[in-house]
């Protein structure tokens, strides 16, 4: 009998999975600062492990090894994949990776752009494209006729999966399933044995319906980092204040309550049409030995930082300016996808 599991984020990591930005993605207004943003999360995520970083062409592969080695960051965890992809947000069309007796093995979910809101054909063929390629070629990959983003889920490694309803349950992706084919659909594919889920919940400016990762992240199987919002007149107040609640109400497979830490909702952060942006420090990255935090130059920065280390212990807690990735509605944990080992 096949055993599959979804690790946790935490687990033993073969590479984290980026997709530069071009003029021809989101970032065309903002190419230049994005790219800085990019330069310094390769710089640390490849302290650690690989960055695994796709490209457009040959001549966007040309020019991140100029950048890179322009900004010093050695070569040797950095491997670059010519692809073609409609955007950036990596961690909603890339490969979910699942443990089958102990061997890392691809799930490829159709990636329909959140409910059709944008153009995502390439998208959607990213991963079985890197699947061909030489370095991830021995791994299996099963091509899955269901709408799921990475970002919509998070796992305990234990059987437990956090998500949202108004995510998962959303007409827009996989219409004619109710709850229970959803559960029964994650529990066959992921190994899933508790859906816990979240009803309230949603930032403004968030066109994902509301992904788990910028609502609440396991840090380990009995902690829960979640956002926080401590002003009653900030328009998050109620929605978040009964996600707070509901996450008390959550217990473990033993019965306990979560350890819950909670995260401030960051300084309120605008666009130049006085638009809020969707600012979250649940947006962290998990690496081996580390923990990247989305930073945005406001003062609930330090706050946030100063709660996942004591989340994480024995990580090292790093920020990563990211006021660019939220100029386009995203942040940190949404431009990368991590790759488990899966080792036994």
């Amino acid at each position: 009998m096949t055993a599959v599991r979804l690790p946790a984020e935490w687990e033993p990591q073969e590479g984290i999975l980026l997709s530069w930005p071009t003029a021809s993605t989101d970032w065309s207004a903002n190419l230049a600062a994005a790219e800085a943003t990019y330069l310094a999360l390769v710089k640390a995520i490849s302290r650690f492990e690989t960055a695994h970083i796709c490209c457009q062409d040959a001549v966007i592969q040309q020019r991140v090894t100029r950048l890179i080695s322009e900004q010093g960051i050695s070569a040797v965890n950095i491997a670059l994949h010519i692809l073609p992809y409609d955007d950036t947000w990596t961690r909603d069309y890339g490969p979910v990776t699942v443990s089958r007796n102990g061997k890392p093995s691809w799930l490829d979910f159709r990636f329909n752009a959140w409910g059709g809101k944008y153009p995502h054909t390439q998208d959607d063929r990213v991963t079985r494209l890197l699947h061909g390629m030489p370095a991830f070629e021995q791994r299996q990959c099963t091509e899955v006729d269901f709408v799921l983003e990475g970002g919509s889920i998070d796992s305990d490694g234990r059987g437990g999966l956090l998500t949202t309803t108004r995510c998962l349950l959303s007409p827009q992706r996989n219409p004619g399933y109710d709850k229970a084919e959803i559960e029964q659909r994650l529990f066959d594919l992921l190994g899933t044995q508790r859906v816990l889920w979240l009803q309230q919940g949603e930032l403004e400016g968030d066109d994902t319906d509301a992904h788990i990762d910028t609502l609440a992240r396991f840090c380990n199987a009995e902690t829960i980092a979640y956002t926080s919002c401590q002003d009653p007149l900030d328009s998050h107040a109620s929605s978040l204040d009964n996600m707070e609640k509901e996450l008390q109400a959550l217990r473990q497979s033993n019965g306990q309550p979560y350890h819950l830490v909670p995260l401030p909702l960051p300084t309120a952060c605008f666009n130049r049409t006085s638009e809020r942006l969707p600012a979250t420090y649940a947006n962290f990255l998990i690496l081996n030995g580390a923990v990247l935090v989305p930073t945005y130059d406001v003062a609930t920065d330090r706050d946030a930082m100063t709660q996942l280390q004591q989340a994480f212990p024995d990580r090292e807690v790093i920020g990563v300016p990211c006021r660019p990735l939220l100029e386009q509605y995203g942040s940190l944990h949404c431009v990368t996808m991590h790759l488990p080992a899966c080792a036994l």
